[in-house]
């Protein structure tokens, strides 16, 4: 992952196979530091506050990342989830959604650090977004579904719909005005062989970006 933090004005890279995160002064692109993270970073999200949130996928938590001290403050466990990708952040609210391999989407305060719920979503996960307009929580799942999850009571959220994507659409991105999900993907060549955890090869010239919105009246 790759994300630019308003208040200490740095660019960070998450870093998979060092696991550590480099921080980039923006204007100079002068590193200022890298933070050792304890295992392999994947999405990342910031409070707008000085505060960055990363998954660390091999140890099943999320990690707390100070943006102008440049040091890991806090750590959050997510078991029983397991190889943690997608996040992402309510920040009015004060809580983080993060995505599982297991199938599992974890809601956590981040005052307390606790677990608040958690929510059945599809298989194949990599991306999780947030609506600040609508309170929807989603999850693109490589399986060809997209999760969409709602607090239905106080504290207590819920997965209110499953919609048909298209197999391989596990990347996403939130449109907050027009309140449309993008997702990317494509066709993907036959393969018998193919090996647990092995990508499927992409067909020259299909590349597409799937658009999932509310029903136009």
């Amino acid at each position: 992952a790759i994300l630019y933090d308003p208040v200490s004005k740095r660019v960070f890279t998450f870093n998979g196979k060092s696991n550590d995160v480099t921080a980039f002064e923006a204007a100079t692109g002068e590193v200022s530091g890298t933070i050792k993270v304890g295992g392999k970073p994947e999405f990342a999200v910031s409070d707008g506050k000085g505060m960055i949130y990363v998954n660390i996928e091999d140890t099943n938590e999320v990690a707390a990342i100070d943006s102008r001290k440049l040091e890991v403050t806090k750590r959050f466990s997510l078991k029983p989830g397991e190889e943690p990708t997608g996040l992402a952040i309510d920040v009015e609210h004060g809580r983080i959604f993060s995505v599982c391999h297991n199938k599992l989407m974890f809601v956590i305060d981040l005052s307390s650090g606790k677990i608040i719920s958690t929510v059945d979503i599809g298989a194949g996960v990599d991306g999780c977004g947030y609506d600040p307009g609508t309170g929807l929580v989603f999850s693109s799942n490589g399986e060809g579904t997209l999760t969409v999850v709602k607090e239905t009571a106080p504290g207590k959220f819920e997965a209110i719909e499953t919609v048909p994507t298209k197999k391989g659409a596990r990347t996403m991105a939130v449109d907050p005005k027009g309140h449309r999900i993008f997702l990317a993907t494509a066709e993907f060549a036959p393969n018998p062989n193919l090996k647990e955890g092995e990508r499927p090869t992409p067909i020259k010239d299909t590349f597409a970006i799937l658009v999932v919105g509310p029903q136009e009246k």
